[in-house]
């Protein structure tokens, strides 16, 4: 295994490339289940936006430093105006965005707390392994949120997406696969290796083919509109309405 970057275990995102061309992204922020701050979501954004425009990349996988979460959503104790707020939900629209415009399949470690934005990366990635310890819940309706219809519905239907997202329940592994929200399930501790297989075979594909199929699926499916009016309307939450909650 060779590493294109890395970095120090203080940053709140470790990045390391593989020989067969996937980027593993981690998100490293243990001590608050990964709960994204305004700082990490911009880590994140640059490297989806540079990752974007790497030729020789063939798979992203989005992992994780603890099998505790993925991701419990937005980090609400950060100290933030209103200003700030809204900052920080544009930074979440544009990671939502970005992961929706990378040419290249993304796969989502699913282990622990998936929980509100942290569902969202889950569905936004084209591929999902979960661990035997999932915690998934779209938690945007207690909070009054308007996320989740424009990425859920696609992978679950319309009917099944409205009941996960009106009630917010926790799904665990074994319902997630039931229902074909991810591909595959794996003990806790093999989850990302999982996924990095997974994305090993896509790797071995064509390159210039698996991009094709890639943007095909979302010309199809129409994701970047159902993205971009979903975007709108969370700007406008934190803009104009109730928004999300600052420390």
């Amino acid at each position: 295994m060779s590493q294109s970057s890395s970095t120090s275990t203080e940053t709140s995102l470790l990045r390391e490339r593989r020989d067969d061309g996937v980027e593993l992204l981690r998100i490293n922020r243990p001590d608050k289940r990964n709960a994204l701050d305004t700082a990490t979501l911009r880590l994140l954004n640059a490297a989806l936006i540079e990752l974007a425009t790497d030729a020789s990349l063939r798979a992203v996988v989005l992992s994780t430093t603890s099998t505790t979460a993925l991701c419990a959503g937005a980090d609400v104790t950060e100290p933030l105006d209103a200003a700030g707020g809204v900052v920080r939900m544009e930074a979440f629209a544009e990671l939502y965005r970005l992961l929706d415009d990378l040419p290249v399949p993304t796969v989502a470690v699913c282990v622990g707390n998936c929980v509100g934005a942290g569902a969202e990366i889950v569905a936004g990635c084209d591929l999902r392994v979960a661990g035997d310890n999932l915690k998934l819940a779209w938690a945007g309706s207690r909070l009054g949120v308007p996320v989740g219809p424009a990425r859920l519905t696609q992978l679950v239907g319309l009917s099944r997406a409205k009941e996960l997202i009106y009630t917010g329940r926790v799904v665990g592994s074994d319902e997630a696969a039931s229902i074909g929200l991810v591909q595959h399930t794996a003990p806790t501790d093999d989850a990302e290796a999982a996924a990095l297989a997974l994305a090993g075979l896509v790797a071995r594909q064509s390159a210039g083919g698996i991009r094709v199929l890639k943007q095909m699926f979302r010309d199809l499916e129409d994701s970047p509109a159902r993205i971009a009016y979903e975007n709108e309307r969370l700007l406008d939450f934190q803009r104009n309405g109730v928004g999300l909650p600052q420390g």
